[in-house]
């Protein structure tokens, strides 16, 4: 891997992470459509951490807050607070995506090796997103979450694992059905994404140990993960100043044509 292919999936990772564009599928894609080699595990595992680190600076503020919150309720054993009760309900709809990646996750990895899958994938997430505009129920604020909201948006984020289904474009749907506004919808999806994306980092980190990286690629590992953190951290920027204004239907537009694409890309292939 040079450079700039690190630095280019790097920035591809951080965006797609956030963008509810499906980072997993572009991470199929890309490399596919361009003859690039498959990333090694341990590029993998610094450009989930660059994600990682990208929501946790961003959202700072609220980890402390919503972390000191659940602390205090386990310590007095009862939710008191409604910060308290937000913390609770982001572990519950974290429950989900938990059980079904252990239940399918062998599935689910096959999927990361068929183009055609994740092509028509992000055609799914198109629809959802195009539809999310028809869902808004109402203008709820993130602590107005419901029990079954936080059921019902966890069993959403669960379908994610899927590469070419968009993670946050599934929750920010879900949160918009369950009536929160556009930006409280977003926040609770970035809110809950930070223990799915934790996760996924230390199970990539986990594998990653005792792979080996030679000194060339330390560099390669290095640019990847800045590129993922900074790229994820203005990707989360622009959604929430996109969904002050507008919809998700520019992003179902771009699910469309890259699923188009990927499709019209197979059959070039094979004519």
């Amino acid at each position: 891997m040079t450079l700039l292919h690190s630095i280019l999936l790097g920035i591809l990772q951080g965006a797609t992470e956030f963008l509810p564009v499906s980072s997993s599928g572009h991470l199929v894609l890309v490399p596919w459509a361009l003859g690039w080699s498959k990333p090694h595990l341990s590029f993998d595992a610094v450009v989930h951490l660059g994600t990682l680190v990208a929501v946790v600076i961003f959202y700072w503020g609220d980890i402390v807050t919503l972390a000191g919150a659940w602390l205090q309720s386990v310590r007095q054993r009862r939710i008191v607070t409604p910060e308290a009760r937000l913390a609770w309900l982001i572990v519950v709809s974290a429950v989900p995506g938990a059980v079904l990646g252990c239940v399918l996750g062998d599935l689910f990895e096959m999927l990361f090796h068929s183009p055609l899958a994740v092509s028509l994938l992000l055609l799914v997430t198109g629809l959802v997103l195009f539809g999310s505009a028809y869902l808004a129920r109402g203008a709820n604020v993130v602590t107005d979450v419901r029990l079954r909201d936080a059921i019902l948006i966890g069993f959403m984020q669960s379908f994610a694992i899927a590469p070419g289904i968009s993670r946050s474009g599934m929750t920010i749907a879900a949160g918009l059905y369950s009536g929160l506004s556009r930006d409280a919808a977003a926040r609770y999806s970035f809110l809950i994404g930070l223990p799915l994306i934790a996760g996924a980092s230390l199970l990539t980190v986990a594998d990653a140990v005792g792979a080996g990286v030679g000194p060339d690629g330390i560099m390669c590992l290095v640019v990847g993960f800045v590129a993922a953190a900074l790229s994820g951290y203005l990707a989360i920027r622009v959604l929430l100043r996109v969904l002050t204004k507008h919809s998700l239907r520019p992003f179902a537009y771009y699910c469309w044509a890259a699923g188009a694409l990927g499709l019209a890309s197979l059959v070039f292939s094979q004519g």
